[in-house]
């Protein structure tokens, strides 16, 4: 089995449509990251919720999820679905990230999700970031577009648990949302455990990746 080592990560940039929505997607796999990686930087950006409670959620969020990582986030504010009918505008915005920094990784929403706003935003981030490897996360909720995952991230032992107590605790305004409770999102890292032969993990979709075996 082929494992993608931290060893030469030193910057990761994450993209979301929402506040809450790459602490759902990749929250177990930030926190690992930063254990092995401490000097991390993370430069987020997520398309809404500027001047509001929830970004004021995310902040904190992200600060609890990255611990020792050096984070800039960006947080725009694109209403809540209508991401369409702003795409020129975060085309803009997904470019001047881009130019801000050269990650060695990129998290971004996966193309077949049902959500209009995740969908552009997975749609429009290689467009910029053309040669990056670009790993789609996935996010639980009512709509049934859960993908068939390529790439898995097995969770050490009490990441997963502790992904679902920072997500309960720093998203309060997301609480009465039916699917969003501990025993959903420790149901889904447990299938993608059983997908990976893991206890938990994370799970992500490849669209394309270049492999090297020397002699170039």
């Amino acid at each position: 089995m082929k494992v993608l080592s931290p060893e030469r990560i030193s910057e990761v940039a994450v993209l979301g449509a929402h506040c809450d929505d790459i602490a759902i997607g990749l929250g177990g796999t930030l926190l690992t990251l930063v254990k092995s990686v401490p000097a991390l930087r993370v430069r987020a950006l997520v398309l809404s919720g500027a001047g509001t409670r929830r970004e004021i959620e995310e902040r904190r969020a992200l600060e609890a999820f990255c611990g020792t990582a050096t984070v800039e986030l960006t947080v725009l504010d694109v209403p809540d679905g209508r991401a369409p009918a702003h795409a020129d505008r975060i085309k803009d915005e997904v470019a001047a990230l881009r130019r801000r920094c050269d990650p060695d990784l990129v998290f971004a929403p996966h193309r077949g999700d049902a959500h209009q706003d995740h969908r552009l935003l997975a749609e429009l981030v290689p467009t910029e970031f053309r040669d990056h490897l670009t790993l789609g996360y996935e996010i639980l909720k009512w709509e049934t577009d859960t993908p068939r995952p390529t790439v898995f991230h097995p969770l050490p032992p009490g990441v997963a648990e502790e992904k679902a107590r920072l997500l309960l605790k720093h998203y309060p305004s997301q609480q009465d949302r039916d699917w969003f409770d501990e025993r959903a999102f420790l149901a889904s890292a447990r299938l993608r455990g059983v997908q990976c032969r893991a206890e938990y993990a994370e799970a992500f979709v490849v669209e394309k990746a270049v492999v090297g075996f020397g002699g170039v």
